[in-house]
């Protein structure tokens, strides 16, 4: 949806027409659903930040200037509620985090070798906790870059911090869960990969 038809609907839903809510929760539910369960792994619990997060719009819809694109707006509206409910997810035992695929995803283009060995040896559980190692900024930074695609300047817009502090978090991350993976190979007595360790 382009950012005048947004403007337009928002412009109907300030006056209360229900249809140009539905319009927009139709056009921007699913990648904002996507975003949520991918941080908390909570259908249930993604469903209602979803929920909360477009009744935001539905009370205050003039608050989107169209300073940025509407669904990155919309993933800062759930950032809070998402990084709320994270922090109270980490403490159960049962929490459920970025599974090995995903891991895999974060450093696959140097590290693919790092992925095989964990997944063949099954150590789902020693990579999420190499997640859990990252600070939420670091964790949400990975995820908004290489799982939805935001740009650079995207992500500074979500986390209010300059463009050269999403590089700088997006680094960091990396080599944190490059060092975690290489020491829970090490661990496991497999060969370490020489780009796993790499500097980037």
């Amino acid at each position: 949806m382009e950012d005048h038809d947004v403007l337009r609907l928002l412009g109907r839903v300030e006056q209360g027409d229900e249809g140009a809510f539905k319009e927009l929760y139709r056009a921007f539910s699913r990648k904002l659903y996507a975003y949520v369960l991918r941080q908390l792994g909570d259908p249930a619990q993604a469903e209602e930040i979803v929920a909360d997060t477009l009744y935001e719009v539905w009370r205050k819809p003039a608050v989107f200037r169209g300073d940025s694109q509407f669904s990155t707006w919309l993933i800062g509206i759930a950032r809070n509620k998402v990084l709320m409910a994270y922090r109270a997810s980490r403490s159960r035992p049962d929490s459920q985090h970025e599974d090995l695929d995903d891991i895999a995803e974060v450093v696959a283009s140097d590290s693919e070798g790092a992925f095989e060995l964990l997944a063949q040896q099954q150590r789902h559980e020693g990579v999420r906790s190499c997640m859990d190692k990252l600070s939420d900024d670091h964790r949400e930074c990975v995820h908004l870059v290489f799982y939805e695609g935001l740009s650079l300047a995207e992500v500074a817009a979500v986390q209010s911090c300059p463009e050269n502090t999403v590089k700088t978090r997006l680094f960091h991350a990396r080599q944190k869960l490059k060092n975690c993976l290489r020491l829970l190979i090490e661990r496991e007595g497999g060969t370490v990969p020489r780009t796993i360790g790499a500097a980037s």
